[in-house]
């Protein structure tokens, strides 16, 4: 296995990749693609937990890659920056898709906490705000599926808590708020999260299942009873405290391989 990095700015973001190199006794050759988008409120990228996940989806043939992102120590107020490195992420895996043998058609951004806040705004805006922000084609940017955990959706459901953080991420909340811009070119969605989150409040990921099916977008939505904000996987690889080990809910893995498998 290779391992890449590249900065997609001058400044913070960053691109790292776990590539698999081709067998070439096997019947494909080019692999589908992950970028996984971390969480962290905003203020700090927990990379240990992004590797662990990005390795997960290696393990299954992925090559597999994770965003580090603009955050409020680069820049105040935060907008859209994060969405647009975003873009930059899957502009640069389209332009080296051959040399990293990549299928340019089953590339999917994975995003978890503020991740998904990242990945549900760039499904909404990657074929208009984005494109015009970075002069890129649409095409080239667009993501052919979505995967979202536990995913901070809109700064104007419960997260962030106060006021004095909402001012630093942005002064226009509803411009951040995904679940009212989805639109005819949001890419199939798979959502999971648990229903006592006690940080981010399920009813984000409501919000943006009940967008995607009145814009008629295919979606896949995955409620679990129980678990703490933060699970990555789910189990003891990624449980930063006991009760962050979740059997069942680390189940969320398998169905979200299926789900691709099945939208190839």
């Amino acid at each position: 296995m290779q391992v890449i990095q590249q900065k997609l700015t001058a400044t913070c973001a960053q691109l790292t990749g776990y590539l698999h190199q081709p067998d070439t006794n096997a019947h494909q050759t080019n692999l589908p693609a992950i970028i996984i988008v971390p969480g962290g409120s905003y203020t700090h990228i927990p990379v240990a937990q992004a590797e662990s996940l990005a390795m997960a989806f290696a393990g299954h043939g992925y090559q597999a890659f994770f965003l580090e992102y603009t955050l409020l120590t680069n820049q105040q107020p935060l907008g859209l920056a994060p969405v647009l490195d975003l873009g930059r992420a899957v502009n640069l895996l389209r332009q080296h898709a051959a040399e990293w043998h990549i299928d340019p058609q089953q590339i999917t951004p994975a995003g978890f906490s503020v991740g998904g806040h990242i990945v549900a705004l760039y499904n909404d805006y990657w074929s208009s705000r984005v494109a015009t922000e970075l002069e890129v084609a649409p095409a080239t940017l667009k993501p052919n599926n979505v995967i979202l955990g536990y995913p901070v959706i809109s700064p104007l459901l419960g997260f962030p808590k106060d006021d004095a953080t909402l001012a630093t991420w942005t002064s226009t909340p509803a411009e951040l708020a995904a679940d009212q811009h989805v639109n005819s070119d949001n890419q199939p969605t798979f959502i999971w999260t648990t229903a006592d989150d006690p940080i981010v409040p399920a009813t984000n990921t409501l919000a943006y299942a009940n967008a995607l099916a009145t814009a008629k977008i295919p979606y896949e939505l995955h409620v679990f009873k129980h678990g703490p904000h933060g699970l990555a996987l789910a189990n003891d690889q990624t449980a930063w405290k006991p009760d962050a080990n979740q059997p069942h809910v680390a189940h969320w893995l398998t169905l979200a391989l299926e789900w691709l498998a099945d939208n190839r």
